[in-house]
């Protein structure tokens, strides 16, 4: 299920307690998933799903994830035992900008 994204939409996982909030989104829709499941807006009503097996990996409170080219980012808050995807690609948690150094 695609879903075009906006800056600041708050989504839910359907199969835990995940919830994110857009950062920055393609102009595109794309297919947001946690555990493998189609994440839903987050005053959504609906029934639990099932994680797929291998999106297992965790969603960590206060990180940001982003696909490989930097085309999404999401920010965690609140975290969840399941991975975030777009389709069956995993995203990955953005590293931290280096602070300047003070001389």
């Amino acid at each position: 299920m695609t879903v075009e994204l906006k800056p600041g939409l708050r989504l839910r996982s359907v199969v835990d307690e995940v919830e994110v909030i857009v950062v920055r989104a393609p102009a595109s829709p794309v297919d947001l998933r946690c555990g493998g499941q189609p994440m839903v807006a987050l005053d959504a009503g609906g029934d639990r799903a099932v994680a797929v097996a291998g999106f297992d990996g965790g969603t960590q409170l206060g990180k940001r994830y982003a696909d490989d080219a930097q085309a999404i980012e999401v920010l965690c808050t609140k975290a969840g035992a399941c991975s975030l995807s777009i389709g069956d690609v995993k995203l990955q948690v953005k590293p931290a900008k280096p602070l300047p150094a003070s001389d």
